[in-house]
């Protein structure tokens, strides 16, 4: 039976009444209503669950005993899925059908996958004669955002674990719910008291006091690039190690000979994914002038396929902005797009149901690569449509933004992709279709962000690195 009316925070492994009185309300975006609250914790709340975490620390923890807790963390969590991606469709919209697959499946896929890293991880090398050893950063300070509550709390609470690393978790206030069923599952684990702890509130006293806090020792931040400079500043003051994975404005790239129908209908399921809350979603198709107009026709018959309406639904492929705050950022930046010369092609701003915060699936033609759509971030569905004249301006306009998450790259082979590939200014890239894999590492460059997540990459960001010089062998006697 699902709690939605949540009054206590988890600190040193039970769950106690906050130090706060208020509580966050949490609203359904398609209909608008409250379906339940989160306390609004304090610096107090944040002192305590540091303090928890501090105790609970070992850096001798040894690495069987990680894979124990590991092993039962997933155990536990794979049992609460289906209610997890329940609470995800009530909290933040998504479609059951994304609900079920995408939003929880994929955080198994990378808990699992981080669970093999650890059982084949070296953690002690020999340089010359020193030998290398790799132990537990610290105290985790992790901060997720709404658009995959589970996924991102997995991405970094689940490597924190297999390093030995206690956490102090701050969810977003938009969708927070789902996280405290996934600490219910960690409770149900029985790690030790403090391992993982869970406090709520507004992201300026909660995260800001996260991340200046003297106790902690590494803050992992998902968000808007914008709040993870302010985490970086804050987090500076007292030289921890940073985390970031930020924003993106990433190019699906269709180079000439491609099969362009199959690479305009995939780049258009990705941008629309999660109703383009996704951070390294391909929002900007970038395509041949020569065959742009048979880019624009396949792109608005694949988007007229893209239902929009109750998430409960499983015909619907489009549930609403997860918050009205989005929905409204999201209309604003169609409007101003359309004020800008940018070519309506589907979709647009009016209104399309009387409640809830959804927003048309929308493609724009003849974007201006350096406007406002072609360079910031909308998450939306909203996908703009910009011709090339060859593969040096197609490489011009795909690094011509401050983000460097994502993107693709589409060829008549896969030699010609990858060439191209390795001049783009990214973390990520699929070459030709490529699917996606949870153990391959992910971040940013440029304002997109600074580290990696998931597989070996992600989980070597929670590990500290230590030489010891060993003395040269004694001479025989």
């Amino acid at each position: 039976m699902h709690n939605y009316d949540r009054t206590e925070l988890f600190i040193d492994g039970q769950w106690i009444t906050p130090n706060g009185t208020g509580t966050v309300e949490v609203i359904d975006p398609a209909t608008e209503e409250v379906i339940g609250g989160v306390p609004s914790g304090t610096a107090d709340d944040v002192d305590a669950a540091v303090a928890a975490a501090r105790r609970a620390f070992d850096p001798l923890v040894s690495v069987a005993e990680r894979r124990e807790r590991l092993a039962r963390v997933i155990d536990a969590m794979q049992k609460r899925l289906p209610d997890i991606a329940e609470t995800i469709t009530r909290e933040m919209g998504a479609p059951v059908r994304i609900a079920q697959s995408v939003q929880t499946q994929v955080p198994l896929a990378v808990a699992r996958g981080i669970a093999d890293v650890l059982e084949k991880f070296e953690f002690e090398e020999r340089v010359g004669n020193s030998l290398v050893v790799r132990e537990p950063y610290g105290v985790v300070a992790a901060i997720t955002p709404w658009n995959y509550p589970l996924y991102q709390v997995v991405a970094k609470v689940i490597p924190a674990i297999a390093a030995g690393c206690p956490v102090v978790l701050k969810p977003s206030n938009e969708a927070p719910l789902s996280t405290f069923e996934f600490v219910e599952a960690i409770q149900a684990a029985g790690l030790p008291p403090g391992s993982v702890n869970l406090v709520t509130g507004p992201g300026r006293v909660i995260g800001e006091h996260m991340a200046a806090h003297p106790e902690v020792d590494l803050v992992s931040f998902t968000g808007s690039t914008d709040v993870g400079a302010r985490v970086g500043e804050l987090a500076g003051k007292t030289v921890k190690k940073v985390a970031l994975e930020l924003g993106g404005k990433s190019a699906n790239v269709i180079l000439d000979g491609a099969d362009l129908a199959t690479a305009v209908k995939v780049g258009v399921g990705n941008a629309f994914l999660n109703g383009g809350q996704t951070c390294m979603a391909w929002t900007r198709m970038l395509v041949p002038q020569s065959r742009y107009a048979e880019a624009l026709d396949i792109a608005a018959a694949a988007a007229a396929r893209y239902t929009v309406g109750d998430p409960w639904d499983p015909g619907t492929r489009i549930g609403p902005s997860a918050s009205r705050s989005q929905f409204e950022t999201v209309l604003g930046y169609i409007e101003r797009a359309q004020r800008d010369g940018a070519r309506l092609l589907t979709g647009g701003a009016e209104k399309i149901r009387d409640t809830g915060y959804f927003v048309a699936p929308t493609i724009f033609a003849d974007v201006d690569p350096l406007s406002e759509l072609g360079q910031e971030e909308v998450f939306g569905p909203v996908l703009a449509i910009i011709p090339f004249t060859d593969s040096d301006d197609a490489l011009r306009i795909a690094n011509a933004t401050p983000y460097g998450l994502s993107g693709a790259v589409w060829a008549a082979d896969d030699d010609t992709a990858i060439a191209f590939a390795r001049a783009v200014q990214t973390g990520q890239l699929d070459i030709n279709g490529g699917p996606y894999n949870p153990v391959a590492p992910f971040g940013g460059y440029k304002k997109s962000g600074i580290g990696r997540e998931l597989g070996r990459y992600g989980f070597e960001e929670y590990l500290q690195t230590k030489a010891l010089q060993l003395p040269a062998p004694k001479a025989s006697a």
